[in-house]
């Protein structure tokens, strides 16, 4: 049995985190930290765990964390970076679900995070978490931050592409559109009801946060430098990502074929037949990340449509996926949920 921990359990991403462990067989939960619900019950603020979670959420500074065997941070930025390296002398591994170990450049981390990053040596050795890309790296990190949900979907739209070298790397356009959970389980003005409900706005025209690792993680995949455009959207649903996504070829290729065996080993990516079209629903609380190909009127313009759960493959269960490879698991121990429909 694998011993998990959990710092922050009190978040969207937390609480899905705590809904696939506690019916996962080979994960024991030993801790869930908040320092504003220390000892009260998990299934008294979750009341959908009953029965499935019996802890109380502990004061994480009177918490030993050291007798797990890897710890998940739900927390925001800068939390996992200050405790991290206690755990990792510990022998413990760390998953961190937030920002803290997503980029390498720690210059234009604290462009982005408003913050100088206090532990620039497991920036350094930690292991960008998706999968698909990296799989082999995740099995042997100590430190592994995971992505955030548009770069998770971004990143995997434009992989294949990018990868063989068929398009015009420098103008890529991503057209995304997130549910309002994806902003957090927080008070503020722009996802309450009455703001977000029978709404549909862009947001974050002049850089979003998640823009600087989907350009660090695909730049590595097509071996030098890229550029995208990147508009995210709030649209008036709970969860789920829908990414647009536009390329200009520049040879001729078979799309479909391409996204098909790059994809056809992989467990939580469905590359659907030509002519589909993915919609968010079919991936609601799975771990996965659906796709499809287009080429509009035959042309040199491709068009990926792709969908994830924010919380799920864009969050938390990308997070136990990653858990499973470091610790030699079944890739999908735990995460074989089907979507939920309607």
């Amino acid at each position: 049995m694998v011993k998990v921990g959990v710092v922050g359990g009190t978040g969207y991403a937390g609480a899905e985190l705590l809904r696939i462990l506690a019916r996962h067989s080979e994960v024991e939960l030993c801790a869930i930290t908040s320092r504003k619900e220390a000892g009260a019950a998990v299934a008294d603020r979750f009341a959908h765990l009953r029965g499935s979670v019996d802890l109380r959420f502990s004061d994480p500074g009177a918490t030993d964390l050291s007798r797990c065997d890897v710890v998940f941070f739900a927390t925001p930025r800068g939390i996992a970076m200050e405790q991290a390296p206690r755990l990792v002398e510990a022998g413990v591994r760390v998953i961190a679900l937030g920002s803290d170990f997503r980029l390498k450049d720690l210059a234009e981390w604290q462009k982005w995070y408003g913050m100088p990053h206090r532990s620039p040596k497991l920036a350094e050795e930690a292991v960008y978490g998706l999968p698909e890309m990296n799989r082999e790296q995740i099995r042997k990190a100590r430190v592994v931050g995971t992505p955030g949900c548009y770069a998770t979907v971004v990143q995997l739209g434009f992989l294949p592409l990018v990868e063989a070298d068929v398009v015009d790397a420098g103008h890529l356009i991503a057209d995304a559109k997130s549910g309002v959970s994806g902003a957090g389980r927080k008070a503020q003005l722009h996802i309450l009801f009455s703001e977000a409900a029978d709404n549909f706005k862009a947001y974050g025209l002049e850089g979003h946060r998640h823009l600087p690792e989907i350009l660090q993680g695909l730049g590595g995949a097509a071996r030098r430098q890229v550029a995208v455009t990147f508009i995210p959207h709030l649209t008036p649903m709970i969860r789920g990502i829908h990414a647009t996504l536009y390329a200009r070829l520049t040879r001729e290729v078979d799309v479909q074929s391409l996204f098909e065996r790059r994809f056809g080993q992989e467990p939580f990516v469905d590359v659907l037949p030509a002519g589909s079209q993915p919609d968010t629903r079919s991936v609601r609380g799975a771990n996965e990340c659906r796709m499809a190909v287009h080429r509009p009127g035959g042309g040199d313009m491709v068009v990926v449509l792709a969908v994830i759960d924010n919380l799920m493959k864009g969050a938390s269960g990308q997070a136990v996926q990653c858990m499973n490879i470091m610790f030699g698991l079944p890739e999908t121990k735990g995460l074989e949920m089907l979507a939920l429909v309607p």
